[in-house]
């Protein structure tokens, strides 16, 4: 193994599989460690999805959870059922279900499996935001952590993005471009690497017009900068993700549409994906979920409920249940 571990979070979404397949087919020569924090609280098909995976990378996805729990039986001796991390952490919490105040479910049951598997290893991760989304997501603080975003033609991390075009490092990345990536139009890259940054030219402005100028050239000048810091990407000799021109344009940037043909060709889309037709008072559409997660996640839009309650009435019910033990006289309105 590289002592620069590369790893991928699946889960069970649409976004996190097509990247698993994309780092795979376009990139093989990554050693890609793939593995999913599991609630035990997902939806059927979630589970589905990462089995297909297996099968089609031929590579386990393996499966962290906070708390082993296989051994622990639920309060309701009669029927002995077992159960799932969230639920462990729900009675640890008092019944106080998670909310937008205290999210105590992705802390513990997503983002502490991940940093104890981990541990203090250099670790590349891999995250599927989309080209289209204008969004970074989590990124890890711990130091021993780099988070790289594989669809966008901006493949970097914001705080990796400052550092580089902090006015205090300019000069280090001029004589980088200069000395070592050479590229065709360098006096129109160095003019924009000396640009100072304003509030007409900001970070976000800046970067833009540097990786458009040539972004292969920009990519190789940002992971030579990086071989004086302590991010893990300073211990690779190379990076195959600093140059996708062997990719077609349009497979270099990779938006919600491509998403879903990659994973038709491949391991078939989900069932919660599908558009479902409907008719009321004389208007028709299609509505489906929109994500993954555990099936009665309380951070759900209000057709994602309706969603549950006509296709898996069971979940539904369920989840009902779990949120009048906790909430007495509580009721869910569709409407």
């Amino acid at each position: 193994m590289s002592e620069v571990r590369q790893v991928i979070g699946i889960s069970g979404g649409k976004d996190s599989a097509a990247l698993s397949i994309y780092l795979q087919e376009n990139f093989p020569s990554l050693d890609l460690e793939m593995y999913c924090c599991d609630t035990g609280r997902e939806l059927d098909e979630t589970y589905e999805l990462i089995e297909k995976l297996e099968a089609y990378l031929g590579k386990e996805v393996k499966r962290l959870k906070a708390i082993e729990t296989d051994n622990m039986a639920k309060p309701n001796f009669e029927k002995n059922e077992e159960i799932s991390p969230f639920d462990y952490y729900l009675k640890d919490y008092g019944g106080f279900l998670p909310s937008s105040h205290a999210r105590w479910c992705t802390k513990n049951l997503k983002l502490k499996p991940f940093e104890e598997y981990i541990g203090n290893d250099p670790t590349i991760s891999y995250v599927a935001i989309r080209g289209d989304e204008e969004r970074e997501a989590y990124v890890s603080t711990n130091e021993n952590v780099q988070t790289i975003f594989p669809f966008k033609k901006n493949i970097w991390s914001f705080d990796v993005i400052s550092l580089v075009l902090d006015h205090h490092n300019i000069g280090q990345f001029r004589d980088i471009y200069e000395k070592k990536v050479k590229p065709d139009n360098l006096n129109r890259i160095l003019e924009e690497v000396e640009r100072p940054i304003s509030i007409e030219h900001n970070l976000n402005r800046k970067t833009k017009t540097l990786i458009d100028l040539d972004v292969t050239a920009f990519n190789y000048a940002v992971f030579h900068f990086l071989k004086k810091t302590d991010y893990p990407l300073a211990r690779l000799d190379d990076f195959p993700l600093l140059d996708k021109s062997h990719l077609m344009p349009d497979e270099q940037v990779i938006v919600r549409d491509q998403v879903f043909k990659m994973l038709e060709r491949t391991v078939g889309v989900p069932e919660y994906y599908k558009k479902i037709e409907y008719e009321v008072d004389g208007k028709t559409g299609t509505y489906s979920r929109t994500r993954s997660g555990c099936f009665f996640c309380f951070y759900q839009q209000k057709i994602e409920w309706v969603w549950l309650y006509e296709n898996n009435r069971e979940k539904f019910d369920e989840a009902i249940s779990m949120k009048k033990r906790v909430s007495p006289g509580w009721r869910m309105n569709l409407l």
